[in-house]
């Protein structure tokens, strides 16, 4: 039975995983960004999802085996380009902090993954021709005016604080560098909305074979993390052997365990939010498109709350918060606007 309220407290959870993952990072010591990122990709896109689909729907194999090549090399091929997208989505947090380089990057994700399937579909004019449809369409709307003064905000932030001041918060801080990868990464990060519509074939199978329907996804999704974790592989590869930064797996003058230990909370974290964003999208009925604006929503709300706890903000105007707050809260609103256009029939 649908149910786009327990749909919505899905997506919270889910996007408080995606705006926390990065935290555990950040407590990996003297070893390269690739070494970590990739570690954290590991655990994140190869054994955890596969551990959690085969758990919660033992016939994942099976399913994969039944389902068309076409359709799982679609899926791959989006994963591989999402891959792309995580990865510098990464160096977007390096380089702007968890709050302006979540907003600059998830801004853009947001409007391309949550409008661009249902265009392709077919199915935005009969969105238009329904109240509960054009309600979801406004909250969209809604959601990516909050995201866009979240944005607001952050530039505010960098004009006010020194230099030294921003390197307290983000040791790497570089504006010109981080606006620019953010861009590419919230375009790109986009392909993952993709991915699930090409894998929906997946998914169907997995419900024919008896899978509930609150874990179809996890065979989905083992497919575009694998495709994320080919892109991510090459590249954190190429940069190991190039700056000979595959030491750090074994350099004993590190804290290897610690590092191991960080590096796989944070992935099994990141894991988190995509498990429930699969588990809120089953509850979401005809409007599931607005899915992913709710993922983005949240995932902003709770990177922004930890900007703020480890003092990202420290120093910046009154206004600047203001700002701020008022964009996390049309966020908030846009979510519940959301959630009462899915009741409307």
């Amino acid at each position: 039975m649908i149910n786009s309220v327990l749909g919505i407290v899905f997506h919270a959870i889910g996007g408080f995983a995606a705006g926390s993952f990065y935290l555990p990072i950040k407590k990996i010591k003297r070893w390269s960004w690739e070494s970590g990122w990739l570690v954290n990709g590991f655990f994140a896109w190869l054994i955890v999802p596969w551990v959690v689909s085969l758990i919660t729907v033992p016939q994942t194999i099976a399913i994969l085996s039944e389902t068309e090549s076409s359709t799982i090399l679609w899926t791959y091929f989006f994963g591989v380009l999402w891959g792309i997208g995580g990865l510098t989505f990464g160096m977007a947090m390096r380089y702007l902090g968890m709050s302006l380089g979540m907003a600059l990057a998830l801004g853009l994700t947001a409007a391309f993954g949550t409008l661009i399937p249902p265009i392709y579909e077919g199915k935005f004019n009969s969105l238009l021709q329904t109240t509960s449809g054009q309600v979801v369409l406004v909250g969209i709307g809604i959601c990516l005016i909050g995201i866009v003064i979240c944005g607001r905000a952050g530039i505010l932030k960098d004009r006010e604080l020194s230099d030294e001041e921003k390197q307290k918060g983000v040791k790497e801080f570089n504006l010109k560098k981080g606006v620019i990868v953010a861009i590419f990464a919230g375009i790109m990060s986009a392909c993952f909305a993709f991915g699930i519509a090409a894998g929906s074939h997946i998914s169907e199978l997995a419900v024919h074979n008896n899978a509930p329907v609150l874990w179809q996804n996890g065979p989905v999704f083992v497919v575009i993390l694998a495709g994320g974790f080919t892109s991510n592989l090459i590249w954190c590869g190429y940069l190991n052997i190039k700056k000979k930064s595959y030491k750090d797996y074994s350099d004993k003058t590190t804290p290897l365990k610690i590092n191991y230990l960080f590096a796989a909370i944070a992935g099994t974290t990141w894991y988190c939010q995509f498990m429930f964003y699969g588990m809120g999208s089953t509850q979401m009925g005809e409007h599931d498109f607005a899915s992913w604006t709710l993922h983005m929503a949240f995932i902003i709300i709770f990177s922004t709350m930890w900007g703020l706890i480890t003092k990202e903000w420290k120093g910046v105007s009154k206004k600047a918060i203001l700002i701020l707050s008022v964009g996390l809260a049309i966020l908030i609103a846009s979510t519940i606007i959301i959630g009462i256009g899915n009741q409307l029939t």
